[in-house]
């Protein structure tokens, strides 16, 4: 049995860190959140020490150390900024660490991690759980294989994905681009490292549209060109999911053919998890190009400055 520790405990994600570490026979012995509205924890480890300072937080894990409880992983859910110093937090207390995405917010904190993670000896580990997703898998192998038959074939792509999001999330961290990363690093990053992880390479990287509630453009792989859309805004959902009361429309295409992966959620971070503790899971060099793709977008100029989001939504709302 491992012992685990988790920074960031009042968010959404987090109970599927809880959830994870249970499934895999762990243990959860210490918790930090600024916030104390985490009932949740009575769920799965109710006997967790709970920290609201990371101060007394850094104090305990050090007691804990000194009286010969180890703590051999600590789990980062906390807003996006914060990653890279809970990263290093964690490897110089001699524990690997399982990050949420986005691992960091810039290319340039990866190498630096790289220097910390070969000095302490430990590993950083980041949830890419859509790698785990089992229809994701099939696909992949499928495209590897017709790659393997024309290793010059080009697929075209169309992503979007509109996730509702109510006036709040602007007023938080995550409507500040400096601590989230924007909208591309915030909700994007997980659907660009499977597109990389699938198609390959990044060989150009286009901005069309960047407001503060929809980013869009144009990514071509090795193997693909992608058209992506990302939004939070509810006006930008179709027509026909609006009359559904859904707030939330993912679609995914290739070759105009629709992948389906809308569901097969539910246990993706335990088997995130299950894959870390077996000597497995997805390090550094895994997370950086996504990291990268994120990064360049919130920097870019937008090109084509004449195009609209409307243009963009066109071929979504019909």
């Amino acid at each position: 049995m491992k012992n685990f520790a988790l920074i960031g405990a009042a968010g959404y994600v987090a109970p599927r860190h809880m959830k994870a570490i249970k499934d895999t026979g762990n243990k959860l012995v210490a918790v930090l959140d600024k916030n104390d509205s985490i009932g949740i924890i009575d769920s799965y480890f109710p006997q967790a020490d709970f920290f609201t300072e990371f101060e007394r937080f850094d104090r305990h894990i050090d007691l804990l150390k000194r009286k010969g409880t180890k703590i051999d992983y600590v789990s980062i859910a906390s807003p996006n900024y914060l990653h890279d110093s809970h990263i290093r937090f964690a490897l110089r207390n001699n524990a690997h660490a399982i990050c949420e995405k986005p691992l960091v917010l810039n290319p340039h904190n990866v190498e630096a991690l790289k220097i910390v993670q070969e000095e302490t000896g430990c590993k950083v580990f980041n949830i890419l759980q859509l790698r785990h997703h089992p229809a994701l898998i099939q696909f992949r192998e499928k495209i590897l294989k017709e790659l393997t038959d024309n290793n010059s074939k080009n697929y075209e792509v169309d992503l979007t994905y509109i996730t509702s999001r109510g006036n709040w999330y602007l007023n938080s961290w995550k409507g500040n681009e400096s601590k989230s990363g924007g909208i591309a690093t915030n909700i994007g990053i997980h659907f660009f490292d499977m597109l990389g992880w699938i198609f390959g390479e990044v060989k150009k990287n286009v901005v069309h549209l960047k407001t503060q509630d929809t980013n869009a453009g144009y990514i071509e792989f090795s193997n693909a060109r992608v058209r992506w859309f990302l939004s939070i805004n509810s006006d930008n959902l179709p027509e026909n999911v609006k009359a559904t009361g859904q707030r939330t429309f993912r679609s995914l295409t290739v070759d105009n053919e629709e992948i389906e992966f809308s569901t097969g959620f539910t246990d993706l971070h335990t088997a995130s998890y299950q894959s870390i503790i077996d000597g497995n899971g997805f390090g550094l060099d895994d997370a950086k190009q996504s990291i990268e793709i994120a990064s360049q977008i919130r920097n870019l100029e937008i090109a084509n400055k004449g195009s609209s989001k409307h243009s963009y939504l066109r071929d979504i709302k019909t």
